[in-house]
């Protein structure tokens, strides 16, 4: 049985590019979706997992496997 992923996948891309040091504007640009829609990704994945900012968004996903450095 598959494992339930977290994430979307859209989600991990951006959290993927986040880690690899790329801003907002940069993210937005690589996927072809307004900085808008980047930080609407970014505000959902925090407010799941209850915490106060990115920086902790990313420690929690590195914690659940989430996402890797």
């Amino acid at each position: 049985m598959p494992i339930k992923k977290f994430l979307t996948m859209r989600e991990h891309q951006i959290f993927e590019l986040l880690i690899a040091n790329y801003d907002t504007e940069e993210i937005a640009t690589k996927l072809n979706i307004s900085s808008k829609t980047v930080r609407n990704h970014i505000s959902n994945v925090i407010q799941k997992l209850g915490v106060k900012g990115r920086s902790q968004a990313i420690l929690e996903l590195i914690k659940m496997k989430e996402i890797k450095l």
